[in-house]
């Protein structure tokens, strides 16, 4: 099965030898984020305004995706919809932790468990496999530094980063502003059908919305 937008997103977080999570909660909002845009790219849900509605429960195969699917039927009960921001705040730390495992159940990464100062459980992701990360930032290179024509789904994947601020993981070197950009203009392109670059930027506007709900009630 192909990777997913929320794996590869988490994949470009994890440090390839440490198997630390760097701007690991930005990185939660676009893990979350990135499922519910394959989802749409499904047809299993639609994002609409400030609300999130499910069309269509049948299996994609994916185990992410389903169970994501799962979660969502369960959650939005007999409502039939509710507010976009209430499930990414909802489901980023869990929606990590799934795209984690399923990472690993590709040998993708593997899982290690320390204790810290002999009393506090971390968890680490190091990299097993590097060639999927290695296309993928092929890819990106490709349409970021080279202004190849991307694809729906890099498209979609650059437009998340944007959106969460995450230039720096995908590209850790080279000039911030020029990447910036380019990527900006991928995301406001006409790369995919507009209901679905509509549910996207309805995702970004509660993204952005969670995000500063979060520094605010940190910085109180």
């Amino acid at each position: 099965m192909a990777v997913t937008l929320a794996e590869e997103i988490m994949l470009l977080s994890l440090d390839d030898e440490s198997g630390s999570a760097k701007q690991r909660q930005a990185a939660g909002w676009a893990v979350a984020g990135g499922i519910l845009l394959e989802l749409v790219l499904a047809g299993r849900v639609a994002v609409r305004g400030k609300h999130l509605e499910l069309v269509d429960a049948t299996p994609t195969g994916d185990p992410l995706l389903d169970g994501r699917t799962a979660l969502i039927a369960s959650w939005l009960g007999a409502r039939g919809r509710r507010r976009v921001t209430d499930w990414l705040t909802k489901d980023q730390a869990k929606a990590v932790s799934a795209t984690l495992e399923r990472l690993c159940a590709r040998g993708v990464v593997v899982e290690e468990r320390r204790m810290a100062l002999g009393m506090f459980p971390i968890r680490r992701y190091p990299e097993a496999d590097g060639a999927v990360e290695r296309e993928l930032r092929g890819r990106l290179r490709g349409v970021v530094l080279a202004g190849a024509e991307p694809d729906t789904r890099t498209a979609g994947l650059i437009a998340l980063l944007h959106a969460a601020k995450l230039h720096r993981l995908a590209f850790p070197e080279g000039p911030a502003r020029p990447i910036a950009s380019r990527m900006e203009e991928v995301a406001t392109g006409q790369w995919a059908a507009e209901s679905v670059r509509s549910a996207l930027r309805d995702m970004q506007a509660a993204m952005a919305a969670v995000t500063v709900i979060t520094v605010v009630t940190a910085a109180g």
